[in-house]
This record gives structure tokens, C-alpha cells and sequence, in this order.
């Protein structure tokens, strides 16, 4: 009778059903929560993905499986439709906007062309994931990687092939994540010690008129432009709106700490939990990552080119470094040109300046994932 007891709880246990698959996405969760916890990559991101990942993984907790034949899905399915129906990416937004000082690109408008160059990954990516035979929209979705804004990532992916949404969500919050061991090698690769050496002179203050102005204005111009990337545009640009305006101070505390806070919990966990073993692990999955990784190195590559013309073409007035701050990752990007400017010259302080082109590169892959999808979707 015990014997029959202890077979009923070991068949009806994960451990049962636990295979090979199951183990190595295990190491993988605890390599993430490892570089979350140990190497403070991106903890917010990756803590919760990594554990998502986890617990995609336990054998029949099915955390994840639907509604079959009236009964009850799992927790994390239902938490999953703020992904599916692109809630999580635009609220994630919201709260963005409501954090980020749009003031150094209001001073700078030349950033722009910096963020615009750091989207030269997307193209890359797109064309050579066609080369390899995935479809249009496929492509579309692994060369958003290159523009480092996991939001964006999903958003776009969601639409255009939902089902490559595992390896693509976890690749470009990973690559986020390790842009300190990424970035850093290229910046000194592509740049001199002249270069990077160079003192940028103080940004001139911008009105509140001009702040306020903004984001109405950019919302109104890429919206009519692309109304496909309205729900992205839109919500980074209100909680700017709510930032600036001065009146909502509660607003704006909420949308950059409460709400950004809880949805940075579903959005991370949900996302990870799609990393089943038996979608992730498969040869497409590791290309898509490489395709990744190829993208988000050409996207810091073609910032820091369009950053040494702007050198020439200033007569040095221009520190290259803040070239690669042009792709979407706020504001980790620009806190490596900051690093770096100051290894080259200690007394150099490129923060503010890079800032420019990493709202930039924020509003410039939104606009790039609106164009795929309004060309593919």
C-alpha cells in the first residue's frame, strides 16, 4: 500500500516527466538568474525573465497551458494576452516616457541622425535572415533585435510571426543586458584616442514651452506617418506629456514607479515562461540569436560611424563615443559612452550629450518597427 502510494506521487511528479530538454533550460534560467543577481546585468529585465524561464520548465506544473475542455489555464497563460495583445510593450512605454528627459535631443537635434545611424543593424539582420530563408516577416521580427529596446522587440514579433517571439524576446533583452561586455570592445575598436578624448561643449538649456511642445509634436508627425507604431509612440510620448506638463506629478510618479514596476514583473516573467524546452531549444533558436547578436553589433557599429562623421564634419567638435549610445537601451548605452569617454580623458562628461542619441535611438526603433510592419504586416 505505501509501495502504491509512493508510485502514485513519483508518476503523478515532475520529476517523472523531467527530460535532458528540461535540464539544460534549467542551467540556462540559472545562468540568467546568475548574470541578473551576480553580475547586476539588467536585473529588472532579467531577474524575472530568467525565472519565467524557470518555471516554464518544471515539468506539468503547466503554468502556461490554456483553457482544454472548460477547465482552468495556468497563471502565466493569462498573464501572457498582455503580450499577445501588445498591453505590456505599450504601457512599458508609458512609464519610459515618464522617466526620460527628451531635453539633450531638444537641444541637439543632430542626434537624431546618430540614433537613425544605430538602426544599420535592423537592415543587416533583415537582409541576411532572408538570405537564410526565413520569410519577410520572420526577418522583420529578428532584425528589430539591432535596435535594443525589448519592447519594441515583442510588439513588433507579436504581430508579425508570434511564434519566433521565445527566442527573439529573450535574445534582445539579453543583448540589453550585456551591453557592457558588447559595446565596449567596438567603441575602442572604431574610435582613436583622439577621438575619444574629445570635450563636447555644454547643451544649451531648453525652454518649457519647448519641452511640452515635443512630445505633441512627435506624436502627431510619426503617428500620421506610421499608424501602425501609434500605440508605441503614443504612450512614450503621453507619459513625456506628463512629465513635463508639471500638473500630474502624481501621474507621472505613477507611470514611471508603481506601473512600469508591476508590468516590468508580468512583461519579464510571461516572456521568459514562453521558453519551453521544447519550442526553445531547436537549431532556428540558436540562428535567430546569432542573427540577434549580428544585428545589435552593426546597430552600436553604424552609430559610432555616423558619430566620427559628425567629427569630421564639426571639425571635432563631436565625440564619436555618443554614437553608440544611438541604440534604444535607456540609459545604459549612454552610461557606456560616458565610461568610456572618461577612461580616455577623466575630466570628459558625455552623459547629457549621449542621452541625445539614446532617446533618439528609443523614438528611432519605434519608427523602424512601424515601417517593417506597415511593409510586412
Amino acid at each position: 500500500m505505501f509501495q502504491d502510494a509512493l508510485g502514485v506521487i513519483w508518476s503523478e511528479s515532475g520529476f517523472s516527466a523531467l527530460t535532458w530538454q528540461h535540464l539544460v533550460m534549467l542551467v540556462v534560467a540559472c545562468i540568467l538568474i546568475y548574470l541578473a543577481i551576480g553580475r547586476k546585468f539588467e536585473p529588472l529585465l532579467l531577474l524575472p525573465i530568467a525565472f519565467g524561464v524557470l518555471l516554464a520548465n518544471l515539468p506539468l506544473a503547466n503554468l502556461m497551458i490554456g483553457e482544454v475542455g472548460g477547465s482552468q489555464g495556468g497563471l502565466l497563460h493569462y498573464l501572457y494576452f498582455g503580450i499577445s495583445k501588445g498591453i505590456y510593450p505599450a504601457l512599458i512605454f508609458l512609464g519610459i516616457g515618464s522617466m526620460t528627459d527628451f531635453g539633450p535631443l531638444i537641444s541637439r537635434p543632430s542626434s537624431l541622425f546618430l540614433g537613425a545611424g544605430s538602426q544599420f543593424g535592423i537592415v543587416v539582420a533583415f537582409v541576411l535572415a532572408n538570405v537564410l530563408g526565413f520569410t519577410p516577416q520572420e526577418a522583420a521580427s529578428i532584425g528589430i533585435i539591432g535596435g535594443a529596446d525589448g519592447p519594441t522587440a515583442i510588439f513588433t514579433t507579436a504581430r508579425l510571426a508570434p511564434y519566433l517571439l521565445p527566442a527573439i524576446a529573450i535574445a534582445a533583452y539579453s543583448y540589453m543586458a550585456l551591453i557592457p561586455i558588447i559595446q565596449p570592445p567596438l567603441m575602442r575598436l572604431l574610435t582613436t584616442t583622439k577621438e575619444k578624448e574629445v570635450v563636447m561643449e555644454q547643451l544649451r538649456e531648453v525652454s518649457r514651452l519647448e519641452r511640452i511642445c515635443f512630445p505633441i509634436a512627435v506624436t502627431a508627425f510619426c503617428v500620421l506617418l506610421l499608424p501602425a507604431v501609434a500605440p508605441l509612440i503614443g504612450m512614450l510620448m503621453l507619459g513625456n506629456l506628463f512629465r513635463e506638463s508639471g500638473v500630474v506629478e502624481r501621474l507621472s510618479s505613477t507611470a514611471q514607479n508603481a506601473l512600469l514596476n508591476t508590468i516590468t514583473i508580468f512583461l519579464g516573467l510571461t516572456v521568459g515562461a514562453t521558453a519551453n524546452a521544447e519550442k526553445f531549444l531547436r537549431p532556428q533558436t540558436l540562428l535567430i540569436i546569432a542573427l540577434g547578436l549580428t544585428a545589435f553589433i552593426f546597430s552600436t557599429v553604424g552609430g559610432l560611424l555616423i558619430g566620427k562623421l559628425m567629427y569630421k564634419l564639426t571639425g571635432g567638435k563631436v565625440n564619436p563615443l555618443i554614437g553608440s549610445a544611438g541604440v534604444s537601451a535607456v540609459p545604459m548605452a549612454a552610461r557606456m559612452s560616458q565610461q568610456e569617454g572618461q577612461r580616455a580623458n577623466p575630466s570628459n562628461h558625455l552623459l547629457m550629450h549621449a542621452m541625445g542619441p539614446n532617446v533618439a535611438g528609443v523614438i528611432g526603433s519605434a519608427v523602424a518597427a512601424g515601417i517593417l510592419m506597415a511593409l510586412f504586416g
